[in-house]
């Protein structure tokens, strides 16, 4: 098994051109397991890891519901905002400046076969980074992603997470709100969930600003640590 990890930051970049990157691996991935089947061809099959921070755009799950975006596309636009209908599991969320975005392309066989497990694992890593931090994050039952105070009035979510896997090869990933601004969020019903509010890290610790390269930095050691795998650049993955 593959548990090296080819690591990318691509720093500030358009969700659309990411996406079709994400979909290009993705697919490469697919068709060597295709391959591997069919033919016996022996290939080994890659992992990547990519971060980075789009401009303001929302996205629609393909199990999503349309109304849970609260305003027009042409008022999206007047905000600098996208919109795109995509294949990721889930409902509506945002991303955007401030918030870092993680998308996971692994071959889950050369990890475990257990998509329920893949994104516990995404959310432990999230909160064991929130816990260096001093702070207490849980998951809610029955809602993938990360919150702080289940259970009471004062509930928020911190993180969003909608995946997609075909032959245990996945894509999309997870959205961390570190800075981000977070009026965008009244724009939407973040993941079709109402009556409960989105956080920021910067809110949480009464910061202005976090450094988001330090978050970066302790997310890729928990993730490192629980998928037991190891960071590589492109260069060595050659």
């Amino acid at each position: 098994m593959n548990k090296n990890i080819i690591f990318q930051d691509l720093g500030h970049r358009d969700y659309k051109e990411t996406w079709d990157y994400q979909d290009e691996l993705f697919k490469k991935t697919v068709a060597m397991k295709i391959a591997n089947r069919r033919e016996d061809a022996g290939l080994v099959t890659p992992n990547h890891f990519l971060f980075v921070e789009h401009p303001h755009v929302f996205t629609l799950g393909k199990s999503g519901d349309m109304s849970n975006l609260l305003v027009s596309e042409k008022e999206l636009a007047e905000k600098n905002a996208t919109f795109y209908k995509i294949n990721r599991g889930g409902d509506i969320t945002y991303h955007g400046p401030g918030q870092i975005v993680g998308y996971p392309i692994l071959d889950l066989d050369n990890f475990f076969r257990d998509i329920h497990k893949y994104l516990r694992l995404l959310e432990e890593m999230v909160i064991l980074t929130l816990a260096e931090y001093g702070l207490k994050a849980e998951r809610s039952p029955g809602e993938t992603g990360v919150w702080f105070d289940v259970g009471t009035p004062f509930a928020r979510k911190i993180c969003a997470m909608g995946v997609r896997a075909s032959r245990w090869v996945t894509m999309h990933g997870f959205a961390l709100n570190v800075n981000a601004d977070l009026g965008y969020f009244d724009l939407m019903i973040p993941c079709g969930i109402k009556d409960k509010a989105v956080t920021s890290l910067n809110v949480e610790l009464g910061k202005a600003t976090v450094n988001q390269e330090e978050v970066k930095a302790k997310l890729k050691k928990h993730f490192t640590a629980l998928f037991e795998a190891e960071f590589v650049t492109p260069e060595v993955a050659e």
